[in-house]
């Protein structure tokens, strides 16, 4: 066994015990120091204690809320559309990236593009898009405004897809109302 050179001691994840590497095994397999080759441990919010999950959950979260009225704010100021844009969708983007912290990233993706989620996905995707160019590149205050709002419109059908029943409650109450 070779041993490790200096710089490659201070990158090592905690807990980590050296081991031989096999002939038959290939390098790529043990250059993931003791990860699961089909999970490296970067991937898998199970890396991460549940405390320390929970905290970057809420921080994350937390920060996501303020950018995102700090942007609400912002579009009162004259010509202050360029800067709710760039903050509301920010801010919508750190509350959603907040969720990887406590299922991981690969596992977030994953549910994000289920059948049962995967349109609300699609559109609040492109609503993060088109906000930014309607207020950066197009320069059209108002088409900025009706993206955001229909941002926080799919990403709400997009969180009430992970409660069972919300959506068909949403609905039921939705076709009440109009009736």
């Amino acid at each position: 066994m070779i041993p490790p050179l200096p710089h490659q001691l201070l990158s090592l994840p905690s807990g980590f015990v050296p081991r031989a590497v096999q002939a038959s095994e290939p390098l790529s397999q043990a250059l993931y120091l003791g990860a699961s080759p089909a999970r490296p441990q970067v991937l898998d919010a199970s890396s991460l204690s549940f405390n320390t999950r929970l905290k970057w959950f809420v921080i994350c979260f937390v920060c996501g809320i303020f950018f995102s009225v700090l942007g609400t704010g912002l579009l009162w100021l004259p010509g202050g559309i360029k800067l709710f844009a760039v903050f509301y969708t920010f801010g919508n983007l750190a509350a959603l990236a907040s969720t990887c912290f406590l299922m991981g990233p690969v596992k977030q993706l994953k549910k994000m593009f289920e059948t049962t989620r995967l349109l609300a996905t699609i559109i609040m995707l492109l609503c993060f898009v088109f906000t930014l160019c309607a207020a950066l590149w197009w320069r059209r205050k108002g088409l900025a405004v009706l993206f955001c709002v229909l941002q926080f419109l799919s990403m709400t059908w997009y969180s009430l897809s992970y409660i069972p029943y919300a959506r068909d409650a949403v609905i039921k109450c939705c076709s009440s109302l109009l009736s």
